[in-house]
């Protein structure tokens, strides 16, 4: 039991360590670093020059990485490390960068820029913010399902009145879509698309103007709420957390200041037995007179 304790205390403390302010500002150092040697060697100048030392540099920053995962893995123990998504995530991108380059992989050797991405999970911030994404992903699901459904019924509607004589822009359902988003993301939509249309039909502002009020302005709003509402709930989570994890704190820090008072009374009872044992007469007078 002594050798659990004192292992479990060693890992506690390298756990501490791991997560210090130093320690997690050196890391994202070192992935900024290797950011800027992955942007490097796209410049063939560079690479012709400094090849070699950006490589060693770059094994360099993998060999930090490497260390510090193995470490995270000894210190939390590899059941808690492979339930945390963002060790999970730092994991596979790092191990990416350990599997060869040459034949059937040698496509991964482009997947190494994913390293800088572990920027999101070592900042604090970051992974707030990736965490209110993932959180809206399934209000975002179902705006972009209504979305899907708005344009198919657009599609259909710009495809019989506008197919037969802009058969490029219209000519199909899938042309349509895709003319369609052109338009909702407002990409040379009047100049482009639109006036043309009208020469033909001028009637056809009473479709596109009230496609993108809808589309553009209305839906892609909605995404923009789902997602400031999504990361207003987690600060509100995250707040509540903190605000509970105070609250337990304080009464635990009472519950121990309660027991350490119970203590010294005991302690106090103890020594006054004791003091009024020592200075107790060790017979009475009329006891020994009678002797």
């Amino acid at each position: 039991m002594a050798k659990d304790t004192i292992s479990g205390s060693w890992r506690l403390k390298l756990h501490n360590l791991l997560e210090t302010r130093l320690v997690q500002r050196a890391i994202i150092a070192v992935i900024l670093i290797n950011a800027v040697i992955l942007g490097l060697e796209t410049a063939p100048a560079v690479v012709g020059e400094y090849g070699e030392l950006l490589y060693q540099l770059d094994r360099i920053c993998l060999g930090i990485f490497v260390v510090e995962l193995s470490l995270a893995i000894v210190a939390m123990g590899p059941g808690r490390f492979f339930r945390d998504p963002w060790r999970v995530f730092d994991f596979i991108v790092v191990g990416i960068a350990l599997v060869p380059t040459t034949g059937a992989f040698s496509i991964l050797r482009s997947l190494r820029v994913l390293r800088v991405l572990r920027l999101a999970s070592a900042s604090p911030r970051m992974r707030a913010v990736v965490s209110a994404l993932l959180h809206a992903v399934p209000g975002l699901g179902s705006i972009g399902t209504l979305l899907l459904l708005l344009f198919y019924v657009a599609s259909v509607m710009t495809t019989k009145l506008f197919g037969a004589s802009f058969p490029e822009w219209f000519g199909s359902i899938g042309a349509s879509m895709y003319t369609l988003f052109q338009v909702m993301t407002l990409e040379s939509w009047s100049m482009g698309i639109v006036r043309p249309v009208l020469e033909e039909f001028p009637y056809a502002w009473l479709f596109f103007v009230p496609f993108i009020m809808t589309a553009t302005f209305t839906m892609l709003n909605l995404f923009i709420a789902v997602i400031v509402d999504a990361m207003q709930s987690q600060a509100t989570a995250a707040q509540t957390k903190q605000k509970h994890d105070l609250e337990e704190l304080a009464e635990e820090k009472e519950r121990l200041l309660h027991e350490e008072i119970e203590g010294l009374r005991r302690d106090i009872g103890e020594l006054k037995k004791m003091v009024a044992a020592q200075y107790r007469p060790a017979s009475d007078p009329g006891t020994a007179g009678k002797k």
